[in-house]
């Protein structure tokens, strides 16, 4: 992963992210990137913004939507994820403001994908790494993306983590063994809220 950021370019990601969802579930308005914002933010990225929402010590996914390729700058990506994140999530009603004081933010931010090359599809799990890599899977117009963080929370392994990325393009499950199916891998550099409103951390990430 060549493509780094530092810890205050992470924190100011997430802060524009809560500002992002605040301005609009309260007023329906959009926010500006920042006139102090960091050059390195300005540059083309994909990015994903998820919110969960907290119950005691349980958290469960309120939304998350993002640019799995580098079309827009990353500080105008991150609004705009934020925003859909928020309040277009096809899965979820949007989100109201009353939730705003229950929702923590985490920001992943994209490194390019590189396809996946292998002899047999049957070599594919061992070209993955769980707690590392994200994966998106295409077959036709077909397509799933899964972010790196998702099967060390699922407690998946990388046959599983394959499986589940299928179902998410609306595959079946052992759809990444056939030959006509493409299997990409990619990185994320995650910073979240530890708690609504909170402290802000990179988040790193073990398989099991």
């Amino acid at each position: 992963m060549t493509f780094n950021i530092t810890n205050d370019e992470g924190k100011f990601l997430v802060r524009l992210a809560r500002e992002a969802v605040t301005v609009n579930v309260s007023r329906g308005e959009s926010v500006k990137p920042p006139l102090d914002t960091p050059s390195k933010l300005k540059v083309k990225r994909g990015v994903f913004v998820t919110l969960n929402k907290v119950s005691g010590a349980e958290k469960t996914l309120r939304g998350c939507i993002g640019y799995p390729e580098p079309i827009a700058p990353l500080v105008e990506a991150v609004i705009e994820s934020a925003i859909n994140a928020a309040v277009h999530d096809p899965r979820f009603p949007p989100v109201s403001t009353e939730e705003l004081d229950k929702i923590v933010i985490e920001v992943s931010v994209l490194t390019p994908q590189e396809h996946i090359h292998v002899k047999s599809p049957t070599d594919y799990p061992a070209q993955i790494k769980v707690g590392e890599d994200g994966l998106v899977v295409e077959k036709g117009w077909r397509k799933g993306l899964l972010l790196p963080q998702v099967p060390v929370e699922c407690k998946w392994n990388a046959e599983e983590f394959l499986c589940n990325c299928c179902m998410k393009a609306m595959l079946s499950p052992d759809s990444w063994l056939l030959q006509d199916t493409k299997i990409y891998k990619f990185q994320a550099i995650v910073y979240g809220e530890e708690r609504p409103k909170g402290t802000i951390k990179r988040a790193r990430f073990k398989s099991c």
